[in-house]
């Protein structure tokens, strides 16, 4: 008997010994006083199994059919072997027609042996309460996993606000500087800039033991990576953290990814990172911020315009370089000439900024102006004759006449006429003359 019927009982009891009307066990029960008699006649003609209930034992009248079930079951065996019940709930409801519930299509795999209940994880951090706002704290980290299983390689970069759990998500081939960037300034073309982004300490965020260059202690800055440098152009605090725990809500997200992301890039076939963007922009990050994204407790924005923020320039691999006597700047194997109309004083001998952009460009920056110029590269080298710079594109120019074949002298050439020698002896010497 369950601890409601064995109360029952109890009050049944009392009833049938005269100590207690049906009206007052009713009340004590929070039943009609008809249903009291009922479970009194009950009681009275079977024992204490008269209080148990009718239904205990038998199928409900409101189960699925078993024809679902077996589908259902066939489905996730074929389709949905390693989905959880929730997830395979919503694929057999979206792609298969099969209509039922989470908990339903847990006990069936239980049943199966499909599905084993998981342990709670031990909490060992302290929690931490979500920023109120929007935009105030944004945790950014990649997740090397096998993404594509094997149809291709790819790593996938988060972004994911505190206050709200929104995300922002892109495949790329290799977790690299301008990986981060390209995400860093899709975040920012859509919500603006973030008061502060929370980031592990890799190289890519910050420098590991590392000497100030005199510029840097001139300027009285820390060493700082390409990254670190764009944030501080934009205003934006980096707080590293010192454990995957720390940024708890971004790797929390890759968790859901590994096992969501993974099924729904299988079971749509795609093998390519360009495939891969499409769908998380065109229907997966929708699907999440639709579904995970929560009401910030403040309802102000903290992100800031971007009004007066060249991001071209900003989210860029910046390196300097010196201008050579010709006007010239050597870099990544490549020469650039600056052109006639961009020369300035202190220009050569003076340091440039060589932006490389994501769109692949190369700007040179000289203080706070932009120069003209154009690729060059070194001309075939010729015997007797200094290489020269010719512009990338134009065509070869033409073939120089071959230097006539050489004559000997004449008899007569003052190359030939003797010339005067002076002889020295080489005797033994005089020793009384050297006395």
């Amino acid at each position: 008997m369950s601890g409601k019927e064995r109360e029952r009982l109890r009050v049944v009891a009392v009833v049938v010994e005269g100590r207690l009307t049906q009206r007052e066990a009713g009340r004590r029960l929070r039943l009609s006083e008809r249903q009291v008699g009922r479970i009194v006649c009950r009681y009275r003609a079977e024992g204490d199994g008269g209080l148990v209930h009718r239904a205990r034992g038998r199928p409900s009248n409101r189960r699925l059919a078993e024809v679902t079930r077996q589908r259902a079951l066939s489905e996730v065996k074929r389709q949905y072997r390693d989905f959880g019940p929730t997830l395979a709930a919503e694929k057999l409801r979206e792609r298969d027609g099969v209509r039922v519930s989470r908990e339903t299509l847990r006990q069936w795999m239980m049943a199966e042996g499909l599905w084993q209940s998981r342990r709670p994880v031990r909490q060992v951090h302290l929690w931490r309460r979500r920023r109120p706002s929007f935009g105030e704290l944004v945790q950014m980290d990649t997740s090397e996993h096998a993404w594509l299983e094997g149809r291709g390689e790819a790593v996938l970069v988060s972004m994911i606000d505190d206050a709200t759990g929104r995300q922002l998500k892109r495949f790329f081939p290799q977790d690299t500087t301008a990986a981060n960037l390209e995400v860093l300034g899709l975040w920012l073309r859509r919500y603006g800039r973030p008061l502060a982004l929370y980031a592990d300490g890799d190289s890519i965020f910050r420098v590991n033991q590392r000497q100030v260059t005199e510029e840097e202690a001139r300027a009285g800055r820390r060493p700082e990576t390409q990254f670190g440098r764009a944030l501080r152009e934009l205003g934006i605090a980096y707080i590293g953290a010192s454990s995957p725990q720390a940024k708890g809500r971004v790797e929390r997200s890759f968790q859901t990814d590994q096992d969501r992301l993974v099924k729904e890039l299988r079971l749509r076939g795609i093998s390519t990172i360009e495939e891969g963007n499409v769908y998380l922009d065109g229907e997966y990050v929708a699907m999440l911020n639709r579904r995970f994204t929560v009401a910030a407790a403040s309802g102000v924005d903290a992100h800031r315009s971007l009004a007066g923020c060249d991001l071209g320039a900003v989210l860029s691999v910046q390196t300097r370089r010196t201008v050579a006597n010709d006007y010239t700047v050597r870099h990544g194997g490549r020469r650039y000439q600056v052109e006639r109309r961009s020369i300035t004083g202190g220009l050569r001998g003076g340091r440039v900024v060589v932006e490389e952009r994501l769109d692949g460009s190369v700007r040179l920056r000289f203080r706070d102006r932009y120069l003209h110029f154009q690729e060059v590269e070194p001309a075939a080298a010729r015997p007797g004759a200094w290489s020269e710079l010719v512009v990338a594109g134009a065509s070869a120019p033409p073939p120089v006449a071959a230097a006539p074949a050489t004559r000997p002298p004449a008899a007569d050439h003052p190359w030939r006429k003797p010339f005067k020698r002076t002889l020295l002896s080489c005797g033994k010497p005089d020793i009384s003359t050297l006395r």
